[in-house]
């Protein structure tokens, strides 16, 4: 009996110092955190060059020019603040890439996998940018009631960089001066709430002109309930 408990004692501790090992490499060397205020973390090779590419072939025959939905409306249209183009992964799309990215996005936000949004890629040419914005809803608004509905607040945001751009664009978040240079298979995640709820208004974050190259990312927003 003795023997037995020491064994299983031993079993425990190897268990407890891996969990340990797996927690420290996650917030160590996988997660850097870049703001405590909003919360912004950087993901380095969240993606592998293989899938980055993936992502981009399976774009470049659906894009379209990006539009930004109107808070009186809720209604999506051009708009000059943001002048990349984009598509939309369908929602049950069946593709073993885009399920597998969007299987390690919920283990490591611990988001519900049903509250994430259709995965969005984004293409940037040179010049091309995405103005300061917020990424969250104003409920209160008619525009923003009609999204609120089919899911609530846009709790976190998921980004990915699909290239390295050769100058430029940059994701930015003027009022907490934080500056993030994209790089070929590094993510980020952020929080456009506060812990109450509440639309955290030092979110605010954009996307810098390409001044050289291109620039292609892929970004899946989470919601506070299931996505519908």
């Amino acid at each position: 009996m003795l023997v037995a408990s020491i064994l299983l004692g031993v079993a425990f501790m190897r268990w407890f110092i891996l969990l340990l090992f797996l927690a420290c490499r996650v917030e160590g060397r996988e997660m850097e955190e870049l703001s405590k205020n909003p919360k912004v973390y950087l993901i380095r090779n969240f993606l592998s060059d293989s899938e980055c590419d993936y992502l981009i072939s399976y774009a470049k025959p659906k894009l379209e020019p990006s539009k930004v939905a109107y808070q009186h409306d809720g209604q999506p249209r051009p708009n000059k603040n943001r002048t990349s183009s984009h598509m939309y992964c369908p929602y049950n799309h069946g593709d073993v890439i885009l399920l597998s990215i969007e299987k390690r996005i919920t283990e490591l936000t611990s988001i519900p996998h049903s509250h994430g949004e259709n995965i969005q890629i984004a293409h940037y040419a040179v010049g091309a940018e995405y103005v300061a914005h917020y990424d969250s809803f104003d409920l209160n608004t008619p525009g923003g009631a009609i999204y609120g509905k089919t899911g609530g607040q846009r709790k976190a945001t998921f980004l990915m960089y699909l290239n390295t751009p050769e100058k430029g664009g940059s994701t930015y978040f003027p009022k907490v001066r934080v500056n993030i240079t994209p790089v070929k298979g590094n993510a980020i995640l952020f929080y456009n709430v506060d812990d109450t709820g509440k639309v955290d208004l030092l979110s605010l974050h954009g996307g810098a002109p390409v001044l050289a190259g291109e620039k292609w990312i892929a970004t899946r927003w989470l919601r506070e309930r299931p996505f519908k």
